[in-house]
């Protein structure tokens, strides 16, 4: 079995897309950062954008020109709402989709929410060498995604990314 090293700190970037949001009032945001920073990692930008599809995709990727990037999270528009056009801008973009993200993202999910949770559009994968995750707006479920899945994997997949 493959082992990553866990003293790597992942140098990310931090995206919320809301059209009410303010970096004031954006606890998911700020979760992030905060769960980010505790293990170590660094913020390297966060920006939050409005749910339109063209400001989300060149975002993205604008960071992944970013040689200091490994790693992107973005935090809402992952619904059903007519506006919610995250997933479509991030599917449409990734080079490879990690499947089995969303699927335990939703399965963890409905043990704290019920059957709602499958009305959430959480995605994630790589684009340019890049990881990319794509969260719903809810502060619980930032923290779930992070404290669950990407913060005890996310070293691994950015080696996983880089190796040749």
């Amino acid at each position: 079995m493959h082992r990553h090293n866990p003293s790597i700190s992942v140098c990310t970037a931090i995206l919320t897309v809301s059209d009410t949001r303010t970096k004031e009032n954006d606890t998911s945001g700020k979760e992030i950062s905060n769960l980010l920073t505790e293990q170590q990692h660094t913020v390297h930008d966060y920006q939050i954008v409005k749910d339109e599809l063209s400001l989300i995709t060149s975002t993205i990727q604008d960071w992944c020109k970013n040689p200091l990037i490994q790693m992107i999270i973005i935090t809402g528009g992952t619904g059903f709402t007519p506006r919610d056009v995250t997933y479509e801008a991030v599917s449409s973009l990734l080079d490879k989709e990690m499947q089995g993200f969303g699927e335990l993202f939703r399965s963890l999910s409905y043990i704290e929410i019920g059957p709602k949770s499958m009305f959430s559009r959480a995605v994630a994968g790589s684009l340019d060498g890049k990881a990319i995750y794509a969260l719903p707006g809810s502060t619980n479920a930032v923290k779930l995604a992070l404290n669950k899945l990407i913060l005890p994997t996310c070293q691994h997949f950015v080696e996983e990314l880089n190796r040749q």
